[in-house]
């Protein structure tokens, strides 16, 4: 789903409106359809206003937006508010990933209303989607946190570990946030030697995914074991091991980099 981002708020005005809600972290949906966008129309229906919004973009001739309501707001007859979480696998691709971005920006708009140089309020930049300060001219851009995920293989295993912030009990590759001042294929690298302390080679790009919790970009990678034994890091990691294609523990729901990873693993052992 691409959407044109250009900010021009007459042609805005003039177009047709469609809306992603927001009450706190939970996404607004209409009961028994999975359906998470509102035209303008459905808005005034259901008599809900929206305490600020963000611009999303345009597409087929609509305008795009996330809008937050206030914390006290009721959900009305036939709507209900949901984890986006568990719209993960159960929407299309290109809806889940509307409703991401939505929440991505509409986190990063809650958290830089006042700038962090001088402490004043700050304001809609009017060209682009942006924070500026009319005291000190300081511009925010939405945050964007890179992490990598890598898919370590070795003699037709699969490196799988189980973490500590974990939702269940299932296992999952290896990820985790790029530091300052690293490549990809370095911060590859001081996860996995930090997390299992093993060294892995052949790293290569496999494939990236917007990750809205609350503004992460999983840039996944496939790589080889090169040398070391499994000693894990106890305060991250509760448990780890290599495990074939047919012997697979409880792993990801579809919809996310992990379980793509996870899929491309048992395929390639089919070959």
């Amino acid at each position: 789903m691409f959407f044109e981002t250009e900010l021009n708020y007459h042609d805005e005005e003039c177009a047709p409106q469609c809306w992603v809600l927001f009450n706190g972290d939970k996404i607004l949906t209409l009961e028994n359809k999975g359906q998470v966008v509102l035209s303008d129309v459905e808005l005034n229906k259901l008599k809900l206003k929206p305490v600020r919004q963000q611009y999303l973009g345009r597409l087929n001739d609509r305008s795009y937006y996330v809008g937050e309501l206030a914390p006290d707001a009721a959900a009305p007859e036939g709507v209900f508010f949901c984890g986006l979480r568990r719209l993960l696998g159960q929407v299309p691709d290109d809806l889940f990933s509307l409703a991401g971005k939505a929440y991505h920006l509409l986190h990063w708009d809650r958290t830089h209303q006042y700038c962090g140089g001088c402490g004043a309020r700050t304001e809609n930049k009017i060209d682009e989607v942006a924070k500026i300060c009319p005291t000190c001219g300081l511009i925010n851009y939405p945050r964007i946190s890179p992490a990598i995920i890598v898919a370590i293989i070795k003699d037709n295993h699969l490196l799988l570990a189980q973490g500590r912030q974990f939702r269940g009990k299932f296992y999952s590759v290896l990820a985790g946030f790029v530091e300052p001042g690293e490549t990809f294929e370095e911060c590859v690298q001081r996860e996995v030697r930090e997390e299992v302390n093993i060294k892995v080679k052949n790293i290569k790009y496999f494939g990236s995914q917007p990750w809205p919790f609350p503004d992460s970009l999983m840039v996944g990678f496939t790589a080889e074991y090169h040398s070391g034994d499994i000693n894990i890091d106890k305060r991250e990691i509760v448990d780890a091991g290599w495990f074939t294609a047919e012997q697979l523990p409880l792993i990801p729901t579809g919809g996310s980099i992990a379980r793509r990873l996870i899929d491309w693993f048992v395929n390639e052992c089919r070959e």
